[in-house]
């Protein structure tokens, strides 16, 4: 983390959301409510996890972000009233440098269409800019149209169309597929 740099919260708080840090006791709930639903995964940069295993290894990487970084993956769970404390997903930054991040989101089934990924990446965005992020950048596969909607609506231009430029682990036959390339300045 440069001197410069602003340490994120761990805990924020949106309209109808709670965002924190993971734990190492959210595993289970991480593993069953998202991570290893093959559906949620299949647009996803990450294997869809097949054992507890694969999502601890996923909360010590977390852990190493929240050391090495301003912020992390952040858990996104719900605040409202007929569900509150419910495990909606993920998100979260990954710094390339201490002024450029990426960000992107993952929802279980159930949060899907309910407008969580916007509320949640537009934290992200807010995050970025208080930890001195200026370019805030996300990838999305081109046929992902929901998620390249999302990133639209927190004000992303598309910079470009990246052909057969990354290997989706979930998709079958595993080849390289076009995405679309997003970013936005702050």
């Amino acid at each position: 983390m440069t001197p410069k740099a602003v340490k994120a919260p761990e805990t924020i708080e949106t309209e109808r959301l709670l965002l924190r840090r993971p734990k190492q006791s959210d595993s289970q709930a991480i593993f069953h409510r998202y991570a290893s639903d093959r559906e949620v995964t299949r647009y996803l940069s990450w294997p869809t996890h097949r054992s507890i295993a694969d999502t601890l290894a996923f909360l010590a990487m977390s852990d190493d972000e929240w050391q090495r970084w301003p912020a992390g993956p952040y858990l996104v769970l719900s605040r409202e009233n007929c569900t509150p404390g419910t495990l909606l997903g993920s998100t979260g930054l990954f710094y390339k440098s201490p002024i450029r991040a990426i960000t992107g989101y993952v929802f279980a089934r159930e949060a899907w269409g309910q407008g969580y990924a916007t509320e949640a990446l537009q934290a992200m965005v807010h995050i970025a800019r208080q930890t001195g992020v200026e370019r805030l950048e996300a990838i999305c596969h081109a046929d992902h149209t929901p998620s390249a909607h999302v990133l639209e609506k927190c004000g992303f231009t598309r910079e470009e169309v990246r052909r057969e430029h990354f290997v989706f682990p979930n998709l079958k036959p595993q080849k390289k597929s076009d995405v679309f390339s997003y970013v936005r300045c702050l």
